[in-house]
């Protein structure tokens, strides 16, 4: 990988976070410690991604924001309050 093609990919990979962050901080009222921890983590977990190959910025957002919310269970039917009864 190039110099040129690796300094993209981080720009790519600020885009993704900065939008993953963008949409989380959406989708609930969030303080700002725990919006700053998550990037953080998300920072970390985006780059594990770029680091093993993957540079799509539209995947490293999806995969980044899928992160964060099984993180704070928003994925998790049973946390929202659905018990299936």
């Amino acid at each position: 990988m190039s110099i040129e093609e690796l300094s993209k990919g981080k720009d790519d990979m600020k885009i993704a976070i900065d939008r993953i962050m963008q949409t989380y901080n959406l989708m609930a009222n969030r303080a700002e410690d725990v919006s700053e921890e998550a990037r953080i983590k998300v920072t970390e977990y985006v780059q594990s991604l770029f680091d093993g190959g993957e540079t799509d910025m539209q995947r490293l957002t999806v995969c980044g924001l899928t992160y964060l919310r099984e993180r704070d269970g928003s994925n998790d039917p049973v946390k929202a309050g659905y018990t299936g009864l």
